[in-house]
Formats: structure tokens, C-alpha cells, sequence
């Protein structure tokens, strides 16, 4: 190289840092979602309109499903209805003489000892039914959890209705028809409804008597209240005081 030259400065590259933010880019951002469904079901009042909506108590309304202590309690519930009167009589119950029919040989036919055999008309049955009792028992603590369990799976499918100011109806099938007609929007009435009130018929008589000749309604205090009941309407309407007696601050004086 030549003394009179001067060496050529070398190029220095800066590399421009970029300022990262507070948070990490590889860092997922947790964001709090919050569920949008309550549990609450649509209020009705004595006309058929709509007011608003019902808090369901979440201990009664909310609990987990337990599906097979549900089909449980409805086999023990169907085995309870059933009497067992069915008795049929054997042969020692008949009222026929004891006595050999016919002598035992030189007859040419079978030999017999009376004529109570089931062989013959009138005799007795050989295994016929008998009268029994079919009963099942279901603890308490056990119904309980069903009929909550029930409940909550009603109130997940959203077939529950809450009815407020029906203790002042009046006592006229007409006017009970029409308020269930305008709530269901059926007008030919032909939805199963298990109306739930939150007395007997003796606590509120208007009201049984308005709904008691209406062909698809079925009505049933709070107190008396099963699994199979439940699960045997597909729409559920309750009176806002049967839910007081559900969860037990309706027996409070």
C-alpha cells in the first residue's frame, strides 16, 4: 500500500435494539371469562305476562346430575305402586272334597288322587301368582340428592317456569287454561305441565280448583314433590312460594 494513502475506515453496523413491552411476546395472556348463563328461569304472573326472571337457589337448581341414583329412585318409586293383590289358589286351597275321584286301577285311565289336581277344570293353579308386596326402600338423604339432582337438570334444560301472584286466582277452569295458553303458546293446551304449588288443595283451593279438570295438568305440592314426577313432565311450572318450600325456608314460621 502507499505511504501517501490513507487506510479506508471501516464501516461499524449498528443494530437498532427494539424496546420490548413490559410483558413477554411468548407469554399467554390469561383473561378471566366469565359465564354467561345464570340460573334463573322466566316469571310469569297471574295474566300470563311476562315479568322478568327468577333467581333458582343453586343448592336445589344447581347441583350435579347424578344419573343413576335419578333411575334409582324411579324404579323404587314404580315398584311402590304396585299392590301385588294377584293370588291365585293351589290345590290344597280349593274348596273340593279331599276324596279319591275314581278308584286307582282297572279304570284304563290315568290314576288321579282328587279331583282338585290342576289338571282339571276348576282345579288349583300349579305356580300361579301369588299375593306379595313389591315394595322398595329408598333412605331419605338418597331421595333427596334424586329429586335435587332432577331438579338441576330441569332447570340445565331450561324447563322450569316460575308463576308469581297465583295464590289470588280465581277459582275458574277457564281463566287457569287461558294463562297456561298464553305461557305456552300452545293454543290447543296439549303440553304436559306438572304445575308444583306450595300448599295442598285445603291451603290453596282456588288454584286446585281451576287446574284440577284441565286435561294435560297435573297438580302437586312442593312437599310431595319425587324424582318421577319431575322427570315424567316435560315443562315444570312452580309457584314462587313452592320454591321457598323446596329449599326449605317455606316451613319457617
Amino acid at each position: 500500500m502507499p505511504s501517501n494513502q490513507k487506510p479506508k475506515a471501516k464501516k461499524i453496523s449498528v443494530k437498532k435494539t427494539e424496546v420490548k413491552s413490559a410483558s413477554k411476546p411468548n407469554e399467554k395472556v390469561k383473561t378471566k371469562v366469565t359465564s354467561k348463563t345464570s340460573l334463573s328461569a322466566p316469571m310469569y304472573d297471574v295474566k300470563g305476562t311476562k315479568n322478568g326472571t327468577f333467581a333458582l337457589p343453586k343448592e336445589v337448581f344447581g347441583a350435579k346430575i347424578n344419573d343413576v341414583l335419578m333411575a334409582q329412585a324411579v324404579r323404587v318409586y314404580l315398584a311402590n305402586q304396585r299392590q301385588g293383590n294377584a293370588h291365585t289358589k293351589t290345590r290344597g286351597e280349593i274348596d273340593l272334597t279331599k276324596a279319591k275321584w275314581y278308584r286307582q286301577k282297572g279304570t284304563g285311565r290315568a290314576r288321579h288322587g282328587a279331583k282338585s289336581a290342576p289338571i282339571f277344570v276348576g282345579g288349583g293353579v300349579a305356580h300361579g301368582p301369588r299375593k306379595h308386596s313389591f315394595s322398595l326402600v329408598l333412605p331419605k338423604k338418597m331421595r333427596r340428592v334424586s329429586l335435587v339432582s332432577a331438579l338441576s337438570q330441569k332447570a340445565k334444560d331450561g324447563e322450569i317456569t316460575v308463576l308469581s301472584g297465583f295464590t289470588k286466582i280465581e277459582p275458574k277452569t277457564k281463566i287457569m287454561n287461558q294463562v297456561l295458553i298464553k305461557i305456552t303458546e300452545d293454543p290447543k293446551n296439549k303440553k304436559k305441565i306438572l304445575f308444583v304449588t306450595s300448599g295442598s288443595s285445603k291451603d290453596l283451593p282456588n288454584v286446585f280448583r281451576a287446574g284440577k279438570n284441565i286435561k294435560n295438568l297435573e297438580l302437586m305440592s312442593a312437599n310431595l314433590l319425587n324424582t318421577y314426577e319431575v322427570l315424567k313432565y316435560k315443562n315444570l311450572f312452580m309457584m314462587k312460594e313452592s320454591v321457598d318450600v323446596l329449599t326449605g325456608e317455606g316451613n319457617k314460621n
